[in-house]
């Protein structure tokens, strides 16, 4: 799980609302196979109900995940 970044580290925040930004890492985390209970902490949200509001996987990032773990595309490796 990547920091967080501080704003001064981001050149260009035109647009971007700390809402925004906080929704786009958490869904970077959860695609990049962050655990559940590490996005909710770290999300400081209490279900997995809230949490799923601002982390919501791209469909590139699901084939990929399926793909990964396809036991049939691992013999064929």
């Amino acid at each position: 799980m990547a920091p967080l970044a501080s704003p001064d580290d981001i050149e260009d925040l035109d647009g971007w609302t700390l809402h925004r930004l906080r929704h786009s890492a958490l869904t970077h985390d959860a695609e990049d196979g962050t655990s559940t209970p590490m996005l909710l902490a770290r999300s400081r949200h209490a279900s997995v109900r809230s949490l799923e509001r601002y982390a919501r996987p791209g469909v590139d990032s699901v084939a990929r995940h399926v793909a990964e773990r396809d036991p049939a595309a691992r013999r064929r490796r």
